[in-house]
């Protein structure tokens, strides 16, 4: 159970049987056992401001004598600002109600609800409080303090879960026949430099690694554009470090890359790959170019090449994501890329305890924009639709193999 929890519940079966100076020592007693911090969390467990708790240590420390042993008579002291002014609770309500929030005549339709944002506005209302005072209500009320949690995936296809499932049968197939299936994705640009990498590293303290207070584009450096291939069968990792531009082009030359340098060794006698790629990006279902380089990767190596995309606002799934490039940021965490070598160096250094192997390359090409593929070129492509769903699931032939029966 949780500490504060587990505070909270013991006060209130203990409080009816305890008068005002139990109540202060058991408290104080209890911010002793808690250390530092223990003040705070007691304050909110039992509801006791934070000059109670601090009497109650100083006669834990003095001993109780003299005029220590008076107890307060029962509905002594001050009482709470919500005794004082019936209104307090009900107008803080309106302030921090979600729905309030979104009525354009709030007083904080366009503000963030800080404590002394909320106070101000109390006060404006001609309530007397301070933020402090806010802080210990809205707890006192069930709020605290929380982020925004990423679990809207807005409108989904109807047949998202059927996709799933197809592409996990084309995966299970492949792998049982020892062919290569790869997840394949761009991960975050990168800027080049000594700028801020979120996370904390160890270093002498007081000496911290020192960096740029902007994180403006430094033109001599350019940006590391790591795009990864996660070969799913072996748990390896393959990640291209372009500094161009994260075309189809560059895509499409990334899994090659992988082919010659780790693909073929490890599959000498496969004839297809099974390719898992997001639906949007270089990578997309909808983008020209991407099969048309596909299409000259099939014909320079003889493969066979399938690609199932995940359904459109599904890209967290793909495993990429979570089995390589999460790997990857965690590697890195706390320090700066100041070289696009530095950065190939950390990545292949990324390992895990599942046996994770990861290698990586700087890739110096130039791949440029605004390719156009057109439509006669679209119909040379070898390219068969799947009878499901056949703008996500296709085959890729090369040139001197026919279609499959």
């Amino acid at each position: 159970m949780d500490i504060d929890v587990w505070l909270q519940e013991r006060f209130a079966v203990i409080t009816p049987h305890l008068d005002e100076k139990q109540r202060r020592l058991v408290a104080a007693a209890d911010v002793r056992f808690l250390g530092h911090g223990g003040v705070s969390r007691v304050a909110r467990a039992t509801g006791m401001s934070r000059p109670t708790i601090y009497e109650g240590l100083k006669q834990l420390d003095a001993g109780v004598s003299g005029s220590q042993n008076r107890v307060r008579r029962v509905g002594g002291g001050r009482k709470r600002i919500c005794e004082q002014d019936v209104s307090i609770l009900r107008d803080l309500e309106l302030l921090v109600d979600p729905v309030a929030r979104g009525d354009p005549k709030s007083p904080l339709r366009w503000t963030c609800k800080s404590t002394r944002q909320l106070a101000q506005a109390l006060v404006e209302r001609g309530h007397k409080v301070s933020h402090r005072v806010v802080a210990d209500l809205l707890r006192w009320q069930g709020y605290s303090l929380q982020a925004n949690r990423k679990t809207l995936e807005g409108s989904s296809h109807p047949d998202r879960d059927a996709q799933f499932s197809y592409l996990s049968e084309q995966v299970t197939s492949y792998l049982a026949q020892g062919l290569p299936v790869i997840s394949v994705d761009t991960k975050k640009k990168e800027l080049v430099g000594q700028y801020k990498n979120n996370g904390k590293e160890w270093y002498p303290q007081g000496n911290p690694e020192e960096v740029n207070v902007h994180d403006f584009l430094n033109p001599d450096l350019g940006k590391a554009i790591p795009y990864g291939i996660y070969d799913i069968g072996n748990n390896l990792g393959w990640v291209n470090v372009g500094c161009d531009h994260d075309t189809s082009s560059f895509a499409v030359a990334s899994i090659r890359r992988w082919w010659s340098g780790m693909g073929s060794p490890l599959y000498p006698v496969a004839d297809s790959l099974l390719i898992c790629a997001d639906s949007g990006g270089s990578n997309g279902y909808r983008v020209r170019l991407w099969k048309a380089e596909l299409q000259a990767f099939a014909n320079a190596t003889g493969l066979k090449v399938t690609v199932c995309h995940l359904p459109p606002g599904t890209s967290k799934w793909n495993k990429i994501e979570h089995r390589l490039f999460s790997h990857i940021s965690m590697n890195w965490r706390g320090r700066p890329l100041v070289s696009h070598e530095v950065i190939v160096d950390l990545i292949a250094a990324t390992t895990t305890q599942t046996g994770l192997r990861v290698e990586a390359e700087f890739d110096q090409g130039n791949y440029p924009t605004n390719i156009k593929v057109a439509d006669a070129d679209m119909a040379k492509l070898r390219l068969e639709r799947h009878a499901f769903h056949g703008e996500w699931n296709y085959s890729i032939q090369p040139e001197d193999h026919g279609f499959d029966d």
